[in-house]
């Protein structure tokens, strides 16, 4: 059994060999881009604009892992007969529905659409199949998506959340990876995500019925391409501390490089962003 800081020392390695061979695949097919000069204003508007998808697409697949997380919860805890199915939330189908044999599928349906405790209208099928319950070490589960509209997005790929044990705080580590993650809609954004990353649960764990007071840390390698190609690629230096309600992150710092370019930051602990070396606030 590998140890926590095994299993990220190794998970770094693989994300780098990925992060390699996915820089070269862009330079292998690069395209011209309608790129602005970087002393233009319009480039800071550009490449905001990229900021933006990007923080659309990381929002939505930590989503995933938030609801999927809470349905493979919520499947136990109903075998169990500690919890009915909610009229209210998506329906929750587990085959088989017993609390012993794995893997399992469970099935998130949100029909044709779901409004959710956060705000959000859900709609079309998360499926994930795992190999033990969510509290059980070097157990994994694998999402794949039906349909699946976040809001007005519709979210493709395959997500895979493994459970690495308690660190030696005693919180919960889960490695996540996402392959081919897309998001889309019908008025023209198309972006890619792929990740590895490690999710600390700092806070939460007392109450795994209730995903909302839910807080943990993130420290990731994402990267992708922009809904017109650009390539990006992302590291979190310090950690993003997020919490689920109110859905923000509390503190961290997203550092990323679009194209090619590097500088720019997304500092969520005191609120400003830069972009070509200008640095403005949002609160």
């Amino acid at each position: 059994m590998l140890s926590i800081k095994l299993k990220i020392k190794k998970m770094k390695k693989i994300i780098a060999l990925l992060v390699v061979l996915f820089i070269a695949s862009c330079e292998r097919n690069e395209t011209s881009l309608d790129v602005p000069d970087a002393n233009d204003d319009a480039a800071v508007l550009y490449y905001t604009g990229i900021l933006n998808e990007y923080v659309l697409a990381n929002t939505i697949f930590q989503d995933v892992v938030n609801n999927t997380g809470d349905a493979l919860l919520k499947a136990e805890t109903e075998i169990k007969g500690e919890q009915n199915g909610s009229d209210s939330g998506p329906e929750i189908t587990i085959q088989p529905f017993d609390l012993e044999t794995f893997p399992k599928t469970i099935t998130v349906n949100f029909g044709s659409g779901t409004l959710c405790e956060d705000g959000i209208t859900r709609k079309g099928v998360i499926t994930l199949v795992s190999t033990g319950w969510y509290g059980q070490q070097d157990s994994f589960y694998t999402t794949t998506f039906d349909n699946y509209y976040h809001g007005l997005f519709k979210v493709e790929g395959t997500q895979v959340v493994e459970n690495w044990g308690k660190n030696e705080d005693g919180n919960l580590i889960f490695g996540v990876t996402v392959e081919g993650g897309t998001v889309t809609s019908s008025d023209g954004v198309n972006i890619t995500f792929d990740e590895g990353s490690n999710r600390t649960w700092i806070s939460g764990s007392e109450s795994p019925s209730n995903i909302w007071d839910d807080e943990y840390l993130l420290d990731a390698i994402q990267w992708g391409a922009s809904s017109d190609g650009t390539p990006y690629l992302v590291a979190f230096e310090p950690l993003l501390h997020y919490v689920l309600q109110p859905r923000t992150v509390k503190s961290g710092v997203v550092d990323l490089e679009i194209g090619g370019i590097t500088g720019f930051k997304i500092n969520y602990t005191n609120q400003t962003i830069t972009v070509l070396g200008e640095t403005t606030s949002w609160n």
